[in-house]
């Protein structure tokens, strides 16, 4: 039985990471919303958002908030921010719906990422994402915007999947940024997404681009 939820929440993945537009994920987390925290999370030993929070929690300070949850999800990653006060914006509705019922943010936003945000500039002084930049989702054309909505001195600790890093042009993306004065140079540390060892995305890593705004 435990094999077969695994193979489930692998195959939930698999879907996910075939994504190929905005609407495709929007239909396609209308469903996974129902199953992600009790199938997908649960039986494939999905940790990256912890990692994630206790890197942002490691380098953050007072000044470090309100908090932008970038691609919240169901809320794995607030979670694990205990004492912050944290926004949330996703593509899809029915995911902010799980994480509303946790009770975990103060102001829930549906949104597509690649696109002009209705938030306000200089609104926030800490970012931080796990699970978004990854096979199917967002590029780094999201950093234009997540530039626009934080203040000077905001604390980023962006989760990216490995598999997409160079193709997706990320690297490059970064060193424009940082030689443009629009950011410091990049700490990027590397991470595992999960904790069971016993599925074929078991050995999936990324990495975590923690930088501040200039």
């Amino acid at each position: 039985m435990t094999g077969n939820r695994t193979k489930a929440g692998t195959d939930q993945l698999e879907g996910a990471y075939a994504l190929e537009t905005p609407a495709n994920n929007v239909d396609y987390y209308s469903d996974f919303a129902r199953t992600y925290d009790e199938g997908f999370v649960r039986d494939t030993g999905y940790v990256y958002p912890r990692l994630v929070a206790e890197l942002f929690l490691a380098e953050a300070g007072p000044e470090d908030s309100p908090v932008l949850d970038v691609g919240a999800g169901t809320g794995l990653v607030a979670e694990h921010l205990a004492g912050c006060t944290v926004d949330a914006i996703d593509i899809s509705p029915e995911m902010l719906e799980k994480a509303a019922a946790k009770g975990l943010y103060r102001n829930r936003v549906a949104a597509d990422l690649t696109q002009p945000l209705e938030l306000p500039d200089a609104a926030y002084g800490g970012l931080v994402s796990a699970g978004t930049f990854t096979h199917g989702h967002v590029g780094p054309q999201a950093l234009r915007e997540l530039l626009r909505v934080s203040r000077p001195g905001a604390l980023f600790c962006l989760g990216i999947n490995l598999g997409i890093f160079d193709s997706a042009g990320f690297g490059s993306a970064f060193s424009r940024l940082v030689a443009a004065g629009r950011i410091t140079p990049v700490d990027f540390r590397e991470i595992g997404f999960y904790e069971r060892r016993d599925h074929e995305h078991s050995g999936d890593r990324g990495v975590v681009a923690v930088f501040r705004k200039r």
